[in-house]
């Protein structure tokens, strides 16, 4: 069966060039003002190039950015959750028609871009309207409001995506474009294929969803986001070892795929859920996984509110179904994971422990429970919470 889901806005944006074009805007590039890009905003800039964020060709303008912040669509109005923007500071920002260039944190030049707009970042309007509170504390939050105070929009020319190709966080062999994957799901004969999102170790639980969408589903993206997380966030390479090796022993080659997305976090619990289901649908997916609490942090959002925000969008172009997961453990009694749909919730029966503690029990070189996370993936993260790794 070939895969047929469209991308978001009918069109796969590819904003990458190569050949003499590249050639041209390098030699153009040195006479151009620089724009110095964050983490966040360089992961942006690779998402929209490679099609990710599709049907973005650069970053928005006002007219996206307040229909998004208030209504949860583009201008043109297709579904989009979170304003995918570039702030400078005030100083002397470029004017419109100006092409700038583009710098990576590390100082590659990334693209080249023309200025269509130049307006200003009204983080009042975004900050309660994306992360539903204006709370410091919050990650999200703390990154806008560390952001410039001018926006810049356009489209953008890109020469490099991956700024660090030799870096820990590249995973080359793993980095496949949404171009790249519609052409694995085609050449294996998925038509309908479900991705997994994380940003963490695969636990049991996780485990236990990923075997439930495979068996709804051809195939399994396992799409774990590289880009920029937050401190205190288990590192990326680290996680890909534990992917590796829980796929080697515990799923089917043939039926999974192992891919990564070079995206940034936000913590912004519904409004990214949308965005992480989006982004899928580009990749080529038909379905995406939405457990307890995705994309969330701390306590600012209910257990199931990612889950609900689907409900109160337009089917038809959302596309991509949402597989929604209840909590799930393992059950002594049951001698396997279940979930409040599958099993009664009986006192003291079900395997369950706190970050705090699965944190405590790796440093000290312990593995947690069979029961809560495979003995391979334990090993893992053994190492690398006592530096052996």
């Amino acid at each position: 069966m070939k895969h047929r889901i469209a991308p978001h806005g009918n069109v796969l944006v590819n904003r990458v060039v190569e050949g003499a074009r590249a050639g041209e805007l390098r030699a153009e590039a040195g006479g151009l003002k620089r724009v110095n890009l964050s983490a966040k905003q360089s992961c942006d800039l690779e998402m929209i190039s490679i099609g990710a964020f599709s049907p973005l060709k650069g970053f928005m303008g006002r007219a996206d950015f307040e229909r998004v912040c208030r209504e949860m669509k583009l201008a043109s109005g297709h579904i989009w959750p979170i304003p995918i923007l570039l702030s400078v500071e005030a100083g002397a920002p470029p004017k419109v028609g100006e092409r700038v260039a583009l710098h990576a944190p590390n100082g590659v030049l990334q693209s080249v871009m023309t200025v269509q707009e130049v307006f200003e970042h009204d983080k009042a309007l975004e900050i309660p309207s994306v992360f539903r509170t204006e709370d410091a504390a919050h990650p999200g939050v703390a990154q806008v409001m560390a952001e410039g105070r001018v926006c810049l929009a356009g489209p953008v020319e890109t020469l490099t995506v991956c700024v660090d190709p030799s870096g820990p966080e590249a995973f080359l062999d793993h980095r496949l474009t949404p171009a790249q994957t519609r052409a694995a799901f085609d050449q294996r004969g998925w038509g309908t294929v479900a991705a997994f999102q994380t940003r963490n170790p695969i636990h049991r639980a996780h485990e236990y969803l990923c075997k439930v969408a495979q068996e709804v589903c051809d195939g399994l993206l396992v799409h774990p986001l590289v880009g920029e997380t937050k401190e205190g966030d288990i590192p990326a390479k680290v996680r890909m070892d534990c992917y590796k090796v829980l796929l080697e022993n515990y799923f089917v080659p043939e039926r999974t795929l192992l891919s990564v997305m070079p995206a940034a976090m936000r913590y912004a619990g519904p409004r990214e859920a949308i965005l992480h289901a989006l982004v899928r649908k580009n990749y080529g997916c038909t379905h995406f996984i939405v457990g307890r609490d995705h994309a969330g942090v701390g306590n600012y959002y209910g257990s199931y509110d990612a889950q609900r925000i689907f409900d109160e969008l337009d089917a038809a172009d959302l596309a991509i179904t949402p597989l929604k997961f209840e909590h799930s453990a393992y059950s002594k009694r049951a001698g396997g994971m279940v979930s409040p749909k599958t099993f009664p919730n009986i006192p003291g029966d079900q395997v369950s422990l706190s970050g705090t503690k699965v944190r405590e029990m790796l440093a000290a070189g312990q593995r947690p429970p069979e029961e809560f996370t495979r003995g391979e993936v334990a090993d893992v993260l053994i190492r690398w919470a006592t530096g052996k790794g």
